[in-house]
């Protein structure tokens, strides 16, 4: 069977809360030797900080060899060779593929090219499920639940792969979605009907102020991405749309958590950095602890094995 991680969309409540159990196993104790003699292969097509190096630092935490590129330059995908070759290739070599690719789609359809397990580190302006999985971590971590939470998703909706993977796995959880983004960035209108379909509240709407987010549980921020756009007018009408500024969170509830899944560039002023609210940096470090866990998941190590070893 081909444990590949594409989507955790439809993941059930049970399997999301394996997961979670595993990241904090994980998180008492990172080092624990159970890919001894293993390889994971990190294949990115795009740029990458935090995904790339969270995820070789979970592999070499777990005892596994890392392999891989960071720019496909230095391929033969410069040459020509097409993404299937390259998956079917590096197939031979590793145990588990991370692949970042700038093609929606991309992680579908090298699962379906190979039985190693593929673990999805973003295609394109779709789907990111390991950024999500350390979002649904860091959110149970802070507010000690997942239903029913007021989320509020801020900047660039449309491009924003890390907000469409959070929308589709909270499905279950009763939540409301507050999207706030310019008309140029809104949420597209295909996950407005999944919102529809699956009976997610949510509303829309463009004003940012202190009054606006006072309800939040989760402030959400994202990168005005220019790398996603083809016309560099309209990106800089739009690139500082929102900015969080530290006298805008006076209302805000108590435990609510500010969330980014970083890079920033000045959607967060750094004063914002000191607030007992900002949780962007935690958040990055539970990116380790979440895919140690997702690592451990495609190669059918379980829960009970992990806090064996």
């Amino acid at each position: 069977m081909n444990r590949s991680i594409v989507s955790i969309a439809d993941y059930s409540k049970e399997k999301i809360q394996s997961l979670l159990d595993m990241a904090a196993a994980f998180e008492r104790r990172p080092n624990r030797r159970l890919l001894e003699g293993k390889v994971v292969a990190t294949l990115f097509f795009e740029p990458s900080t935090r995904t790339r190096l969270s995820f070789e630092t979970a592999a070499n935490r777990l005892g596994a060899r890392v392999i891989g590129f960071t720019d496909p330059k230095v391929t033969s995908s410069s040459k020509g060779e097409t993404l299937k070759d390259t998956i079917k290739m590096v197939s031979n070599y590793a145990d588990v593929i991370v692949m970042r690719h700038r093609l929606e789609g991309a992680a579908l359809y090298a699962s379906e090219v190979t039985n190693v397990p593929i673990i999805n580190a973003g295609d394109g302006s779709n789907l990111h499920p390991s950024q999500t999985m350390l979002d649904l971590y860091s959110i149970y971590k802070t507010q000690g639940r997942l239903e029913g939470l007021n989320i509020y998703l801020v900047g660039d909706l449309k491009y924003g792969r890390t907000v469409h993977s959070l929308l589709m796995s909270m499905r279950q959880y009763n939540p409301t979605f507050h999207f706030i983004a310019p008309r140029e960035l809104e949420m597209p209108d295909e996950y407005k009907r999944y919102c529809k379909d699956n009976g997610i509240r949510f509303k829309e709407r463009q004003d940012f102020t202190e009054d606006t987010i006072a309800d939040a549980d989760i402030l959400y921020m994202t990168r005005v991405q220019k790398e996603r756009f083809t016309d560099l007018m309209e990106y800089e009408r739009v690139k500082d749309a929102y900015i969080l500024r530290a006298d805008m969170l006076g209302k805000c509830r108590d435990k609510m958590k500010i969330l980014h899944p970083l890079p920033r560039v000045n959607e967060i002023e750094y004063a914002v950095d000191d607030s007992p609210h900002a949780y962007y940096f935690q958040q990055a470090q539970n990116g380790l602890y979440a895919r140690e866990a997702l690592i451990c998941d495609v190669l059918g190590i379980t829960l009970e094995e992990i806090l064996k070893k």
